[in-house]
């Protein structure tokens, strides 16, 4: 999700629930994902996973579609942005569950998205994963292009 105020173009990020990730800020946030269902498109895949992740459901308005990335793990990350404001204070989302510390055999539940954030694209740059951030280039290059 992104939103412009007086020019500037703010995206919603998440920070990753969970102690593995409590205490890493700087490239640990993402977009909202996760993975396609059998028989569902990206695009609805995103929608349902914006709504899983934040709580928030996604309106109706058109999605701009930017490509996908490779992350380190292998998986293929496919963005699609959407115009819209919401209050990161208002998110709830899904849990997971967790054997930690891993090999103890005790499983722990969290959220799988702990906190969101609003920032400029200058500061999504260094929050961002590393394999996430050509999605901020991309949405500028669609905005300026007036898609």
């Amino acid at each position: 999700m992104f939103r412009q105020d007086r020019g500037e173009i703010e995206v919603l990020i998440g920070h990753p629930g969970g102690p593995f990730w409590a205490s890493k800020d700087e490239g640990a946030w993402s977009v909202p994902k996760g993975l396609v269902e059998p028989g569902e498109d990206t695009q609805q895949a995103a929608r349902r996973e914006f709504q899983e992740e934040t709580g928030f459901e996604l309106g109706s308005g058109g999605m701009i579609p930017l490509g996908s990335v490779v992350l380190k793990s292998g998986k293929e990350v496919v963005v699609w942005a959407v115009s819209g404001v919401v209050d990161p204070a208002g998110a709830t989302s899904n849990t997971v569950t967790v054997e930690w510390p891993r090999g103890s055999g005790r499983s722990i539940t969290f959220p799988e998205i702990d906190r969101l954030l609003w920032c400029p694209i200058t500061e999504a740059r260094s929050r961002l994963n590393p394999a996430q951030r050509p999605f901020l280039a991309r949405l500028v290059k669609n905005l300026d292009r007036g898609e």
